[in-house]
């Protein structure tokens, strides 16, 4: 407790500092929460993923996958590199509140042009994005200059964000499709920046009190797609009786979902964090280097963070399958609505036994519980059904028996995931 307060006071301004004006520094002593200007910037992306959803649904093909899928990688890794950096220099001064703010303003822009992103409005994505990647690297040139002690692990950042910045700005100026592959290209420079940087990442660590808060809001913006694609189906299906049988159900797998996460999966893995965070402080004060290192605990990092990735694809993909199913109920399964929603179900299920297991650090905690449930998902999804009543509620009884079971063992001490507590 001590060692929080002396680096909440190092933290604060001094008196020579403007209010207005804080170099930024690293925040190992902040609160957990979650500033108002994280909660304005990350409601940007929900617009992007509301587009995004709308686009596949008008298109459950193979290709509409494909787009969905590249188009969910470059935001997501677009708002981990926010995350990622607000986690650690975030002093909400002036310059950081007016950087934010125009990165909201450049996602909002990719929001305006993502339903034809891979079309007529492809220039105008790719600039509104390049223009997110510039406002990033000047926030770490800006870390470069005044956290010294965090230098090598800013270097890692400027050299992949300012490679991520240079392929989308090559990017407006080649035609269709090299165009794509260089997105691509940028985005994979963009996954390597995390990963990289772990490498370096004692000099800058995470503050483990604050990223979970965040990755739990994106979870809640997410499922809040979810839920949407139920709403939106049953006003689409003119409130036929059946639709709103199937939106119910709809509903009630959202909200499995949400119980799975919020009171399995952070309980399973949060603690755990900050373990390691209280390992690495004795760590730092022992004389070994080796046991300093902190490479083990940015592994459980690092897996913490991508496993969110297949975890609110597959939520955002559920609910492109749900809101298909409610609006034709009537409609045989298998079908591609089906096949997308079991899809969305799995990965869910995968990233939370990542996030679980990653942090930690044994599979002992995921099995059989939740991964045992993924061959059962889809074998369902093989089944045939002669609408989507019975395979919703089918779904349903089981991703709320899911969340019962996994409740009942992180409340049980003598179980895998209860010892986590």
């Amino acid at each position: 407790m001590g060692y929080t307060f002396a680096v909440n006071q190092a933290a604060q301004p001094s008196r020579r500092e403007s209010s207005l004006i804080r170099p930024p520094r690293l925040h190992l002593g902040r609160e957990g929460t979650a500033s108002r200007l994280e909660l304005f910037f990350d409601l940007a992306y929900v617009l992007v993923v509301m587009e995004l959803a709308k686009a596949f649904y008008e298109d459950l093909t193979w290709h509409g996958f494909a787009v969905m899928t590249g188009l969910f990688l470059a935001m997501w890794f677009s708002w981990v590199g926010f995350t990622l950096y607000a986690n650690r220099f975030d002093t909400d001064d002036i310059f950081f509140r007016i950087a934010k703010l125009a990165a909201t303003g450049t996602i909002a822009g990719c929001a305006a042009s993502a339903s034809d992103a891979i079309g007529k409005l492809a220039v105008p994505f790719a600039a509104c994005y390049l223009g997110n990647r510039l406002v990033l690297l000047a926030l770490y040139v800006r870390a470069w200059r005044h956290v010294r002690e965090a230098r090598p692990t800013i270097v890692v950042y400027l050299i992949i964000v300012g490679l991520s910045a240079a392929l989308w700005a090559v990017s407006l100026v080649v035609p269709d499709p090299i165009r794509y592959v260089v997105w691509a290209i940028a985005v994979l420079v963009s996954a390597a920046g995390p990963v990289l940087a772990t490498l370096r990442s004692d000099t800058a660590p995470l503050h483990v009190e604050h990223l979970p808060e965040r990755f739990a809001l994106l979870v809640i913006l997410v499922l809040g797609e979810a839920v949407g694609g139920a709403a939106r189906g049953l006003h689409d299906a003119s409130w036929a009786p059946i639709a709103i049988a199937v939106g119910g159900l709809a509903f009630a797998i959202a909200a499995g979902m949400w119980w799975i996460y919020f009171d399995v999966t952070t309980p399973a893995s949060a603690p755990k964090l900050r373990e390691v965070e209280a390992g690495e402080e004795d760590a730092q004060s022992s004389a070994d280097p080796a046991e300093s290192s902190g490479r083990v605990s940015d592994a459980r990092y690092d897996l913490f963070i991508y496993g969110h990735l297949p975890l609110t694809f597959g939520i955002v993909l559920a609910g492109v399958g749900l809101e298909e199913l409610v609006v034709h109920p009537d409609k045989a399964a298998p079908s591609a609505a089906s096949w997308v929603f079991a899809c969305g179900l799995i990965l869910f299920i995968a990233g939370v036994a990542l996030v679980i297991s990653g942090s930690t650090e044994t599979m002992r905690t995921i099995w059989p519980w939740p991964v045992a449930a993924i061959p059962v998902v889809l074998l369902g999804a093989l089944v045939p059904f002669r609408g989507s009543l019975l395979l919703t509620a089918t779904y349903a009884v089981g991703i709320l028996l899911l969340a019962a079971l996994g409740t009942r063992a992180i409340r049980q001490p003598d179980t895998a995931l209860g010892g986590t507590k």
